[in-house]
């Protein structure tokens, strides 16, 4: 890019992009800490990752990051379906909480050492909650049932060919037992690009993409 455009121009162009990345839940679904030094541990470890993958890209001219944090794992049908009254697994989301307050917090320490750094960090806990408590403000049927699937919530088989589909996926926040729909996605996107301080901090996504250096 560099030999075609020029150092100047590329430059300019990696500043004025938007990096979006999202943190946390697969680390969380793929590890079980069996103690809460462990879990200290493992919230160390992954902050410490994705602060070393952000720098590394600062370093070759990013500038303007969108953060998805962790959200409340503990709330989708695949760990739902083990609750035998379909509940939330709370203790599954305080350990995600937990990493989203220390994703929060080393974002505040990482950003003034990082001259022209701009940054957006979502709260997936407040968007999908808000969701959660009254679904069907927004049109939603189910907030626990997956659309594709088999079995109690949709979670106890995959969403493959055959597999039982819901009438209407607009209607539902889980696609299959884990990922959401388009509608959610597009809902919670709306959220943190035109969002209040309650779902972005320091500034929304709208106002970071608008930013120019």
């Amino acid at each position: 890019m560099e030999a075609a455009w020029g150092t100047r121009k590329v430059s300019m162009l990696l500043a004025n992009s938007f990096f979006l990345i999202g943190i946390g839940s697969n680390d969380l679904f793929q590890t079980k800490p069996k103690s809460p030094a462990e879990v200290v541990a493992l919230y160390a470890t992954i902050v410490s990752n994705y602060s070393a993958a952000i720098t590394d890209q600062y370093g070759l001219g990013a500038r303007k990051f969108g953060i998805i944090n962790v959200g409340p794992v503990g709330c989708v049908p695949q760990v739902r379906v083990l609750n035998v009254t379909g509940a939330c697994n709370d203790a599954l989301n305080l350990y995600a909480a937990g990493l989203a307050a220390a994703v929060k917090s080393t974002f505040a320490v990482l950003a003034p050492k990082l001259p022209g750094f701009a940054y957006s960090l979502a709260d997936s806990f407040a968007a999908s909650q808000a969701i959660f408590t009254n679904p069907q403000s927004v049109g939603f049927v189910s907030s626990d049932n997956a659309c594709c699937g088999s079995g109690r919530l949709g979670a106890e088989g995959p969403c493959i060919k055959n597999a039982t589909l819901c009438g209407n996926r607009d209607t539902y926040f889980f696609g299959d037992s884990v990922h959401s729909t388009q509608r959610a996605a597009e809902l919670g996107a709306d959220g943190v690009f035109n969002g209040p301080v309650q779902l972005t901090t320091p500034i929304n996504f709208k106002q970071l993409a608008y930013r120019r250096y």
